[in-house]
């Protein structure tokens, strides 16, 4: 949530829509990256049903297999968020963050994409400006991916999805020279 547009409400339009048109549907959020709590199991799935008998079923059905694979959930992390969204100021400073990374995200990308052309790159590479948010798959394969890993030192999956996360003006012509050297 934010790291679409920038912005928690837009980004929470589609969710907002399905309620306002009275539809059934479940959703999953985590709060690892929004908020940065990686590893503290911070998030919500919540399941919008037409009946209190629907509610009521899936809750048993849901607390059965919470119950089987812990007991009691660690909340250092549930407090953290609650303490950041229950406050007008600091709620106001997060939304802020999350708007700032998105903006570097995007900045990322189409700097990326720019140094690739700048280096010659014969592919379409507007899959990474079309993408959002922190990962985009760059269409390399899994050689090209193991090639950029054993020759240039650039770590992605073998999918050829990349964190833009790590990438910053000191890294990012390396990185798209590398690109560039396994797909020419």
């Amino acid at each position: 949530m934010g790291f679409a547009s920038g912005d928690i409400d837009r980004d929470a339009f589609g969710i907002r829509q399905f309620a306002a048109d009275d539809q059934e549907f479940i959703i999953a959020q985590s709060f690892a990256k929004n908020m940065g709590l990686y590893g503290e199991r911070v998030g919500a799935v919540t399941f919008v049903t037409k009946s209190p008998e629907q509610a009521s079923t899936i809750l048993s059905q849901i607390e059965g297999f919470v119950k089987a694979m812990y007991w009691s959930p660690p909340n250092h992390g549930v407090r953290i968020a609650t303490e950041i969204l229950s406050d007008a100021e600091l709620c106001s400073e997060w939304r802020a963050d999350v708007k700032g990374m998105t903006e570097r995200l995007t900045s990322v990308r189409h700097s990326l994409r720019q140094h690739l052309e700048k280096w010659g790159s014969a592919r379409d590479w507007s899959r990474i400006t079309d993408h959002v948010g922190w990962f985009t798959y760059s269409g390399l394969n899994s050689l090209e991916c193991e090639c950029l890993t054993n020759k240039y030192s650039v770590h992605i999956t073998k999918d050829g999805r990349m964190a833009l996360t790590g990438v910053n003006p000191s890294n990012i012509e390396y990185l798209a020279y590398a690109i560039r050297e396994v797909t020419n």
